[in-house]
């Protein structure tokens, strides 16, 4: 029996970002073999565990084009407004779909949906092959192409290999790419909430002293997931409240507004850092996701940067194989570090420094983030030049955001 697999990129992990890559290749006739530690059958059973994605406009084109949305449409929850206010302060900001199109600013997707997807339109694709659950024994990067020995045996030979394999990524850290980072000192708590009234498509941020606290709005008009931010030493004692206590810690946080609600779903809780590779690409080796940079959920763009990475490298590699032009060249794996680099480090910056500016109860500074938050939301411009920011709208646009 052969035990060598002959592909043209290799992706080390399954989970979100590196299955969309594939989907994304197989759409240009390019092969793939992905490699997971994790099994996809478990995650195709799972039922709805209160973790969601935030999907931008320009991701759901990506997501559209590769033809993943056909599983998602009917339960993605629209975003139709997003508002955006101090809780101390009765100053806001209102982003309102209306004034740049007919179509929302993005949905929300639970991550059993995006993943149950995932794994559906891979098995799917003669061009994908998924192997899973299994190890990467060694990586090994020549002039000549990538060898991959797995932990059963088998071999895989390519001409690129793409790190997606989160932010501790064992694959970046073997080819010696360092990162730069910190912790915030703050753990994000996640759960999904019923509720008496419909949301009507709204998603809400308040901040407070702890960090920011977000209601999102999921399908069916009567649910929402929430995650908020609190300092790392008092999040575990959220986290550890009985049913009846963290249910009237959510009902203080959330007010009256929706009408009486419900937890619907377990309780999360993650360390929040930031961390960014010093370089994107390493002797044929691409990082996408994660892998190259890791932010704070403030603005729920994590995922979307990770997309964004993936219609770059598609689409260069798509024109590297119209040129004749090898996957692992360094000018191709340059272009995709130069078209890249800006755009997440300008993410990485804003969330950054609106989460100190927020996290924080100082009067002066409190004063001057409440007045930016009426200056910007008394500027039609200057607002609907945000709005498009949300929606990855802005910058140069691989194919698949703009299709």
């Amino acid at each position: 029996m052969d035990r060598t697999v002959e592909s043209e990129v290799l992706i080390v992990g399954g989970g979100p970002a590196g299955l969309t890559l594939a989907l994304a290749l197989d759409g240009i006739g390019i092969e793939t073999v992905v490699i997971d530690r994790a099994a996809p059958a478990p995650r195709r059973k799972a039922a709805f565990d209160g973790r969601a994605f935030s999907i931008a406009w320009t991701s759901h084109r990506l997501l559209h084009g590769i033809g993943l949305w056909r599983h998602l449409a009917g339960r993605a929850g629209p975003i139709q407004e997003i508002r955006v206010a101090d809780q101390a302060s009765s100053l806001f900001l209102h982003f309102d779909h209306r004034e740049i199109g007919d179509h929302p600013l993005g949905f929300m997707v639970e991550a059993t949906d995006l993943r149950r997807a995932l794994d559906r339109e891979a098995a799917g694709r003669r061009r994908i092959a998924l192997i899973a659950p299994m190890a990467l024994a060694e990586l090994t990067r020549g002039d000549d192409g990538v060898t991959a020995r797995l932990a059963d045996g088998r071999v895989i030979r390519a001409r690129l290999a793409v790190a997606a394999d989160g932010r501790d990524s064992e694959t970046r850290r073997q080819a010696g790419i360092r990162t730069v980072g910190w912790s915030y000192g703050q753990h994000g708590l996640v759960t999904a909430i019923a509720h008496e009234r419909d949301h009507e498509g709204i998603a809400v941020e308040h901040f407070q002293a702890p960090g920011p606290f977000a209601l999102l709005p999921l399908a069916g008009g009567k649910r929402s997931s929430l995650v908020w931010t609190e300092r790392s030493d008092t999040a575990p004692a959220f986290l550890a409240l009985d049913d009846a206590a963290w249910q009237a810690e959510i009902e203080r946080r959330v007010g009256d507004g929706l009408g009486r609600i419900r937890p619907i779903a377990r309780r999360w809780g993650y360390p929040l850092i930031l961390r960014h590779a010093l370089r994107y690409v390493d002797r044929r080796l691409a990082l996408i996701g994660d892998a190259a940079h890791a932010m704070h959920p403030l603005a729920g763009q994590g995922l979307n940067v990770g997309f964004r990475d993936i219609a770059v490298l598609a689409e260069l590699l798509d024109q590297a194989r119209g040129r004749g032009e090898d996957f692992g060249s360094p000018e191709l794996l340059r272009r995709y570090e130069r078209w890249r680099r800006v755009d997440a480090l300008t993410l990485l910056a804003v969330t950054d420094g609106l989460n100190r500016l927020f996290s924080n109860s100082v009067p002066p500074l409190r004063l001057a983030r409440d007045l930016g938050l009426a200056a910007v939301n008394r500027i039609p411009p200057l607002r609907r030049f945000f709005m498009r920011h949300a929606m990855g709208a802005i910058g140069k646009l691989p194919a698949l955001l703009r299709a």
